[in-house]
């Protein structure tokens, strides 16, 4: 598994820009985002949904490395075999 960090920016009619960053782990980039998507929208509430959707959601993806398990995982299995 990767670790992906997601950056969510949208325009808000109250508050302005609004920003919020998530970090999680997923086997690729494409994942990363719908698994982040999913939880960066169930937070918000039906005025602030509105507003992404007619204002525009920008999204920003890089990826942070590798997590230790499946680096250590990769390691077991390269010394077993």
């Amino acid at each position: 598994m990767k670790t992906f960090e997601v950056q969510f920016r949208y325009r808000d009619r109250n508050e302005g820009t609004i920003e919020s960053t998530v970090k999680l782990d997923a086997s690729s980039l494409p994942g990363a985002v719908a698994k982040a998507a999913r939880e960066f929208v169930k937070g918000l509430d039906r005025k602030q949904r509105f507003d992404m959707n007619k204002n525009g959601l920008e999204i920003t993806v890089k990826s942070v490395g590798t997590t230790t398990e499946a680096q250590a995982e990769a390691s077991a299995e390269s010394a077993a075999g």
